[in-house]
């Protein structure tokens, strides 16, 4: 069936339901929920506002195309025509092409000529020139101004199925940022390697489990997080009954008691339903180097609520550096919050239940942390679902890590794993390590500075790749690097020494630090909860003056994505003017903020 979203107020919530049941990517089903449930009339400016919002960025998962004469841009010249992106946006990670939209300017010029084609005739044509696409999850979006009837379009692309490249001109292609190149070998054989998964543990009934074996507390804290996650549906959520909730969230299945139900929500009581399977944590407190447990406890069902308990065992104590004349944080908590639920969850959602075994959490005094569970890494390469940011769409519990997700526990979307690289270059602390071996997953976080030179070339090089920063990051903890690695680090000047004597060496920098710098020192703080006020004090406690240059370096790309530039100026005018009004800043007679005396 044809679907077109007038963008009118005629909108219906019913249009939410069917764009949902047919499209596989989360983010462009909530963005045209959204779009839905505003029910408010648009201009052909206000699309190309919406489309600024919602897709403001081309890469391997998102293009913009003018196309003006669909008739022959649809199935046109290789390399060049829908077909040719379609097969190489699922051939990454599935995504959306927006036709009728000029590339850089975001000008809506609409589809002026579609000739013989309609949404469902445009299906069929693209169904038929990419070889082995998903067609059940293929979905086109129309969305048409009010003022204008300009047309745009909006493909929504489904990510390939594992083992099975797309091909368009009989060519497979992929994305590398904003390019379309025909598919390099190295991605050919990433995805004829895929793992097939046709089992799921965590979606199987269980027999005379019932909504009373669900914790009351965890499908309360449930209802919250989906919530989160589902901010346009607040009211219609909290008139659901627990039986639809949970249907809802995909966490039981027609009212029955899945496996994934149990594990997240199950009372602490009803854990005999999964036996002889086991879901729980155990938390074990060592000292550095030692064997033996200092402490310990047995975190067990209803896990999403265990997440916290463990959370709470952590001692995550401040962590304190201070070096005279630098740019090291003086004062943060030794890990980021993130970087403990991240790899929990993990551990949680991609668990091998069938072994039986418990998830593991062993926390070593002032030093690391290790998260361990069974079974294999099935994206096999920590590197490229960092540095590529291509996460892998197979998973061991499918169902499990869905309810996860919905829960506002997990990103399959990915990032997740990035993000905890990141977190820790912030911190100037050792990457995450991954060791795959013995069929386990450990993740160990580390909670200092293990090397100060490691430290120092992350302080003065703030825009050093994480690429780059994993490389520095085998070298400091003595791992075997490469002889092109080798010559590569020797070439940017990071090491010294003969191999394999080798070590992470740092030139010390001038006192004078580029605004830039300074910028991130303050931002390396961890004052996340903070207001943006604060983090001006701070800034000109540390370094004295500040012209407003210095200030929209230190405060824009902090404050939300949502704003344009424009509100983000007015933004700190607003906070400047308060802190002056307030009697704690002044405008010096160089023109710069300085601290009220």
């Amino acid at each position: 069936m044809a679907r077109t979203i007038r963008v009118v107020g005629g909108l219906c919530r019913d249009s939410i339901g069917l764009f949902r049941k047919h499209t596989a990517n989360p983010f462009i089903f909530c963005t045209f929920a959204k779009l839905i449930l505003s029910g408010s009339n648009m201009t052909k400016q206000e699309i190309s506002e919406y489309i600024r919002t919602q897709f403001p960025k081309e890469n391997e998962s998102c293009d913009w195309k003018e196309y003006k004469n669909l008739q022959n841009s649809l199935c046109g010249h290789e390399g060049d025509d829908v077909v040719s992106y379609v097969s190489a946006i699922s051939n990454m990670n599935g995504g959306a092409i927006v036709v009728g939209i000029q590339d850089k300017t975001f000008e809506v010029v609409g589809i002026q000529n579609f000739g013989n084609y309609n949404i469902e005739s445009a299906k069929a044509r693209i169904a038929e020139k990419c070889r082995n696409l998903p067609t059940e999850n293929l979905e086109i979006t129309e969305l048409k101004a009010d003022d204008t009837d300009t047309v745009v379009w909006i493909i929504s692309v489904p990510k390939h199925r594992p083992k099975l490249p797309v091909y368009a001109h009989n060519k497979a292609w992929q994305r590398i940022g904003d390019s379309l190149i025909e598919m390099k070998e190295e991605r050919l054989q990433s995805i004829l390697s895929e793992l097939l998964i046709t089992d799921d543990w965590s979606v199987a009934i269980v027999p005379n489990a019932t909504l009373d074996d669900l914790d009351s507390e965890a499908i309360e804290k449930a209802r919250k997080e989906y919530t989160v996650r589902n901010p346009y549906r607040k009211a219609e959520i909290s008139a659901w009954d627990n039986k639809k909730f949970l249907d809802k969230a995909k966490i039981t299945i027609n009212g029955k008691i899945t496996r994934a139900a149990l594990v997240l929500l199950g009372k602490e009581e009803s854990e005999y339903l999964l036996s002889p399977y086991v879901a729980c944590i155990r938390w074990s407190l060592r000292s550095v180097g030692s064997m033996q447990n200092k402490d310990y406890e047995i975190l067990t069902m209803p896990l999403l609520l265990s997440v916290d308990k463990l959370y709470n065992k952590v001692r995550n104590v401040k962590y304190r550096l201070v070096r005279p004349d630098s740019l090291f944080p003086e004062e943060m908590l030794r890990y980021d919050m993130f970087n403990i639920r991240e790899p929990l969850n993990n551990a949680i959602a991609h668990q091998d239940y069938t072994k039986c075994a418990r998830i593991e959490v062993v926390e070593y005094e002032d030093d690391h942390i290790i998260f361990q569970n069974y079974g294999d890494f099935l994206p096999q390469n920590v590197e490229n679902v960092v540095i590529k940011d291509c996460p892998e769409s197979v998973y061991r519990n499918r169902f499990l890590v869905e309810a996860m997700r919905n829960l506002n526990m997990i990103e399959t979307e990915g990032g997740g794993i990035k993000k905890m690289f990141v977190n820790q270059r912030m911190r100037f602390f050792p990457m995450p390590e991954y060791d795959l071996s013995d069929g386990k997953v450990r993740v160990t976080i580390t909670g200092k500075v293990i090397d100060e030179n490691f430290a120092r070339i992350l302080a003065d090089n703030p825009n050093l790749g994480l690429e780059d920063i994993m490389l520095l990051d085998k070298v400091q903890k003595q791992k075997t690097i490469t002889d092109d690695q080798l010559v590569y680090l020797r070439k940017h000047k990071f090491i010294e020494g003969r191999k394999p004597h080798f070590f992470l060496a740092h030139k010390v920098v001038s006192r004078t630090r580029s605004t830039k710098m300074k910028s991130q020192y303050i931002k390396n703080r961890s004052f996340d909860d903070e207001y943006f006020m604060k983090l001006i004090v701070e800034y000109l406690k540390k370094f004295g003056k500040a012209s407003r240059k210095d200030i929209n370096e230190l405060l824009m790309d902090k404050l939300s994505d949502v704003l344009d530039s424009t509100q983000k100026r007015h933004k700190i005018d607003y906070q400047l003017k308060k802190l002056k009004d307030s009697g704690k800043i002044n405008f010096g007679e160089d023109h710069k903020w300085i601290l009220a005396e």
